[in-house]
């Protein structure tokens, strides 16, 4: 029996990375430090430490969680039911007003606790920029109001447009008044600029001269207009007397608000659109028209004017109706009718008269619908008039009467029942000296103008241009003769009142005369019998200022030089205190 040794086996292991030591590079690592080794272990003593340290950070935040909860949580109860959150408004400028030039006519003043009033700076437009709601406080300080709304003129139209929007600040307070903390959660938004077609210098200029005239031949109001008769766009619209839109928006002072209530000149109305009056003989210009185009007349028909007409009584064999002119004037063509007014020579186109058949009330309504009278001009101001345009209807519902030849006489003057506006003549003026397009007026710059034609003929337009441009030549409208502006115009006179003991007084017309630019129209209301001619005076002291600057409207080269404020900027500060928030 053989008998083996057992041999003792070593096995020596093979690390993994060990395979791929390169050994020519071995004795360049630290084996005591695991260099060379894919991965090293983590002693259990790193993990004993990790859970020690979040144990401490565990136990912290138990101890400040009871401390803040347990021993200080009352204290801080009783303090959070002292703090305040309040929302303060920020209140949002109004938008700019400016003219056509950028001067600004509505701006808004930033009071010291932040609320902002509106201001303007040209009184003189009290009824068409109108004025706005003023912001309104509690007894405690509080505004509870917190929006200007616009409560007549154009601030009333274009509200929307000009409204901004109010925006909000959060502030926390503690018991003691001390603000904690504070933001803006909305801001303010501005509303929108309005930019018109007004010429500041212009309406500055056009509305002392109106009430330098008014004052000094003694009227009760009166009204201008000025437009362009390209586009319509109304360069400036005054009205007279008028009141300061600062004093509505101030609320006071009372005394001030009181006497607007009882003048006679009635401020609160817009005379130049809410304002109707018998317009006399300015409507001849537009009778002329119609008959020159309804072959009624020709530019070389003569008629003559004797003084006054006579018609036959049916009802009593032997006696007359008399209807008297204003003047015996001798033989007369349109033109020259036109420029001395020859009521006899606008009966006979009117009404008829022997040979000459007349257009008859039918067609002088016709005719003077076609220029735009006894219409709303549609013009963006409110309670625009509309004015009357007499007819057999209108008589009949009105009166229960019924229409008799003397009425289509006085109506084809202006008289009788007839009622029309200051804009709807300016506009019925540019037609004329446009050549026969009817213009919608306009006030905001950024409006597209509306127009429809009228149909006349240019020929027919330019006898009827000449016409009025020899009133002032040779005629009634004399005063406006002036060296430096070539003036076409005429003139109209309407007695009013129980025995026609006040005069209104009307100029209408339109410049420069061989390419006109702007129309014009202007009435002063319930002035002195005898007092009829003065309206030319107005236009005439307009020009002469005008001419005094070298204004553009007069041939000069200043387009404009407004002492109105110009600035950039929509909001003004004012140091005055009106109320805290």
């Amino acid at each position: 029996m053989r008998f083996f040794r057992k041999k003792r086996i070593i096995v020596h292991e093979i690390a993994p990375d060990e395979i791929f030591l390169d050994a020519s590079n071995l004795q360049k690592f630290n084996r005591e430090q695991f260099e060379g080794r894919f991965e090293k272990p983590i002693s259990q003593r790193t993990f004993f430490w990790v859970f020690v340290s979040v144990g401490i950070i565990f136990a912290v935040l138990l101890l400040r969680t009871g401390y803040l909860q347990i021993w200080k949580g009352s204290k801080f109860a009783t303090e959070s039911a002292h703090n305040s959150l309040e929302a303060t408004t920020i209140f949002a400028p109004r938008g700019v007003i400016t003219d056509v030039y950028g001067t600004v006519l509505a701006e808004n003043i930033k009071n010291s606790d932040g609320s902002i009033r509106r201001h303007y700076t040209l009184p003189e437009m009290g009824q068409i920029i109108g004025y706005v709601s003023s912001l309104k406080k509690d007894s405690s300080g509080n505004y509870y109001s917190t929006a200007e709304v616009g409560l007549a003129g154009l601030e009333a139209v274009y509200n929307t447009r000009l409204t901004g929007k109010n925006g909000k600040i959060l502030t926390e307070r503690d018991a003691l008044g001390n603000v904690r903390s504070q933001g803006t959660v909305v801001s303010a938004v501005e509303g929108n600029k309005l930019a018109l077609t007004i010429d500041a210098t212009l309406e500055k200029k056009f509305a002392k001269a109106l009430s330098d005239i008014v004052k000094a031949k003694h009227f009760v109001a009166g009204a201008g207009v000025i437009m362009d008769v390209h586009t319509g766009a109304v360069r400036a619209i005054v009205s007279y007397p008028s009141y300061d839109p600062n004093v509505m928006v101030n609320g006071g002072p009372s005394s001030v608000i009181a006497k607007y209530n009882t003048d006679a000149g009635h401020p609160f109305l817009d005379h130049a659109v809410q304002g109707i009056y018998t317009p006399g003989s300015i409507v001849k210009p537009f009778v002329a028209s119609g008959a020159l185009t309804d072959g009624i007349i020709t530019k070389d028909t003569v008629i003559d004017d004797k003084g006054k007409i006579l018609i036959p009584n049916p009802y009593r064999p032997g006696h007359n109706f008399v209807y008297i002119g204003w003047k015996a004037l001798g033989p007369v063509n349109v033109e020259k009718a036109i420029a001395w007014s020859s009521d006899i020579f606008f009966y006979t186109v009117g009404g008829g008269f022997k040979d000459m058949k007349g257009l008859g009330i039918d067609r002088l309504d016709y005719w003077y619908e076609q220029f735009g009278l006894g219409k709303r001009t549609g013009i963006d101001l409110p309670g625009e008039a509309v004015g009357i345009i007499p007819s057999p209807k209108w008589k009949e519902s009105v009166f229960k009467q019924p229409w008799y030849l003397g009425d289509t006489y006085f109506t084809s003057i202006g008289q009788y029942g007839m009622q029309v506006t200051p804009i709807q003549m300016a506009r019925a003026t540019a037609s004329v000296a446009n050549g026969g397009t009817l213009l919608t007026p306009m006030l905001v710059e950024d409006k597209t103008y509306v127009s429809k034609k009228i149909p006349v003929s240019k020929k027919n337009l330019a006898t009827v241009r000449a016409g009025m441009r020899q009133g002032v030549t040779e005629a009634l409208a004399g005063a406006i003769n002036l060296p430096y502006v070539a003036v076409a115009a005429k003139t109209g006179t309407a007695q009013v009142g129980l025995n026609n003991q006040y005069d209104n007084a009307w100029v209408e017309g339109f410049f420069p005369y061989e390419k006109p630019k702007y129309a014009f129209a202007v009435v002063l209301e319930r002035g002195p019998s005898g007092a009829g001619e003065q309206a030319v005076n107005v236009m005439r002291e307009l020009f002469v200022s005008l001419h005094k600057i070298n204004s553009q409207y007069v041939g000069g080269t200043n387009i404009f030089a407004s002492s109105t404020s110009k600035t950039s900027s929509s909001v003004a500060t004012s140091s005055k205190q009106v109320g805290v928030l």
